[in-house]
């Protein structure tokens, strides 16, 4: 994002403008983007959206800068201005009453099956801001029934394109337009629903911000516009001065995933702290070129992971706007596996998988800092507790095809100073914003039967801070035969702790056969099973910070009494004897049992990450 734009010297001068005024219209901007959030979540028809919040959306001023997101997801909002950069240098007149989509990753686009409208919002006849949607559309049109397409090497393989293509003119639809997703996309009736409800929630943002500028004035507006970037400017100024300088660098791997990398993707990240100039340069030039498949990360992606990387190390208060990120240099090159793809290569797989792997490059780096800063790697992209699945419902009088990617079993977050990893973390470029899936919405509208969800004992990574722990669990068809892609990652290279911690147990995906024999399967793969079949799977667990002999005594009491940790774990790991209470079900401390192994020199603890084969299925 450039340090500059229209306005900006006035911003200088921001000092002068009400501060309560300030407070009041940010919460404003804000109450704007949860209202069209609301929009989307309430009017989407597939439960990828509605459910399981695959969504967000976001404000930028016309002159793409980014004024305000709220509850959103890192990787759709942090490089959010190069969605509508390229409609203003495409289109020579952009009117009121228009309408955008784009989820082409050559003009900005995070990923192909993440479809974005953009709507410019005109106040007074002058163009003041843009009102952004964007969904992740369970299909999009791929020659498989998933938008998840690792061996997909170009993006004639990934779907339906729309490079910032006008759908709306003087507030009506194009048919035309229309009529390609719904001759294109399997299930168009679900499609055609997710696109109306993001077109109802960027029409409301359009009326919203109409009504806000017709009250305040179109110049207190532009004044606060300034003057709110400003402020996050000189937050995020304040709060990198507050670090230690240096250069710091962190190296991560991407499971192998045979015939696109068949030793799998390291990624490095090499973060430059100026706490004089309150300045931090993210360089990650020096990686691999592009591989022949959809693992190679987009450039709003790699913008986006640059920047939520540092963001989880400074002030979270601080306003993730234009003003902040302008703190954060990201330096790319072209035709790099975390830079700038050249067409036609795919990129299907841009929002997950290697773009996971590195923001957790990028927040890792400050851990090389020591305590109390950074944190360990959260858990990765996610086996089929996250599968697309399809199949045909022939439960109603007509038989009815289905579609749709299922939130079963996030990842664990990472351990960081002071803090348990998040158990919904769901991966570094999510942060919680996904939820699970709820089991009785997923049961009532698709033909699936959720047999398990749970949490995997012992598998965090433990530290005095523990990564969050795996969700495992399994599932399967009630009518017929259902398929199901998964896009794993973490199986042979699970997340690492940091200054001592050990890493989270790896993700796993498993076809359970008619005789009940659990048959492990690839990372990155798919399968079918009947009604007599499931599928299995484990999710990621978070890594651990610090050394697990450092760990407050009863925070491991209270993992035991989760049911999180074994008895076993916790003398050996940990340090820390337990015995049952008095109701003979729940632990309390063994003080003198847990000084005295706590005193012995502990043994070495290690948990070895399991190779697991990658081998495609045909």
């Amino acid at each position: 994002m450039a340090d500059g734009g229209p306005g900006r010297a006035s911003a200088r001068k921001a000092a002068d403008f009400d501060p309560v005024l300030l407070a009041v219209l940010s919460n404003r901007f804000e109450s704007i983007i949860r209202e069209m959030t609301n929009t989307v979540m309430k009017a989407s028809r597939s439960s990828v959206i509605k459910n399981a919040r695959d969504m967000s959306c976001g404000l930028l001023t016309y002159d793409h800068r980014l004024v305000s997101v709220e509850e959103a997801l890192p990787i759709h909002v942090t490089g959010l201005e190069l969605t509508t950069q390229p409609i203003t240098k495409l289109f020579t007149e952009i009117k009121e009453g228009d309408a955008y989509l784009n989820n082409s990753p050559f003009y900005g686009g995070t990923h192909h099956a993440d479809l974005t409208l953009c709507i410019p919002v005109f106040c007074d006849g002058e163009p003041m801001f843009w009102t952004l949607a964007r969904s992740h559309h369970a299909d999009i049109g791929a020659p498989e029934p998933t938008t998840y397409l690792p061996y997909a090497g170009d993006i004639y393989m990934e779907g339906v394109h729309f490079p910032c293509v006008r759908v709306h003119e003087n507030y009506q639809e194009k048919a035309d337009i229309v009529r390609i997703g719904l001759q294109k996309i399997r299930v168009p009736s679900i499609w055609y629903g997710d696109y109306r409800a993001q077109v109802g929630a960027c029409r409301t943002g359009e009326r919203r911000l109409k009504e806000l500028v017709k009250h305040y004035g179109i110049d207190v507006i532009k004044h606060f516009i300034e003057a709110w970037m400003d402020y996050g400017e000189r937050r995020a100024i304040d709060a990198i001065k507050q670090l230690p300088g240096g250069t710091f660098s962190y190296e991560v791997r991407h499971d192998p995933v045979p015939g696109v990398a068949d030793e799998g993707v390291p990624i490095k990240a090499k973060v430059t702290i100026d706490n004089r100039k309150g300045l931090i340069t993210v360089d990650v030039r020096d990686n691999p070129d592009c591989v022949p498949g959809g693992l190679n990360v987009t450039e709003a992606c790699v913008i986006a992971s640059c920047r939520t990387g540092v963001y989880y190390n400074i002030d979270s208060t601080i306003p993730h706007n234009h003003g902040s990120a302008s703190r954060i240099v990201p330096l790319l090159r072209d035709n790099c596996v975390v830079g700038r793809p050249q067409h036609p290569i795919g990129t299907s797989c841009a929002t997950s998988n290697v773009n996971e792997r590195l923001a957790n490059a990028v927040q890792c780096c400050f851990a090389q800092l020591g305590k109390p800063y950074g944190m360990a790697e959260g858990g990765g992209n996610a086996s089929a507790a996250l599968g697309v699945v399809s199949g045909t419902d022939k439960r109603r009088k007509e038989a009815v095809p289905y579609v749709t990617q299922v939130m079963l079993g996030l990842s664990g977050g990472p351990g960081s100073h002071g803090h348990d990893g998040w158990l919904t973390y769901e991966c570094s470029v999510g942060n919680g914003i996904m939820v699970n899936d709820s089991i009785e919405i997923d049961e009532a509208t698709y033909p699936i039967l959720i047999e398990e969800r749970s949490v995997a004992r012992d598998s965090m990574g433990f530290g005095e801070w523990n990564g969050a722990p795996a969700v495992k669990g399994s599932y399967r068809s009630l009518t017929g035969e259902m398929t199901v892609y998964f896009f794993g990652d973490g199986g042979t290279f699970p997340p690492k702790g940091v200054l001592g911690g050990l890493p989270g147990s790896g993700c796993g995906t498993w076809k359970r056969l008619k005789n009940g024999k659990l048959e492990r399967q690839p990372d990155f793969d798919h399968c079918s099973a009947g009604e007599k079949e499931a599928v299995h799977y484990r999710s990621c667990a978070g890594g651990g910070y610090g050394s697990p002999r450092d760990r407050d005594p009863e925070r491991v009491l209270a993992d035991l009494n989760r049911g999180w940790l074994s008895p076993e774990k916790a003398r050996s790991v940990f340090g820390v004897a337990a015995r049952r209470g008095a109701n003979g079900v729940d632990y309390e401390l063994d003080m003198a049992g847990t000084a005295k192994l706590r005193a012995a020199k502990p043994k070495t603890t290690s948990r070895k990450a399991k190779s697991s084969s990658n081998r495609r299925r045909k």
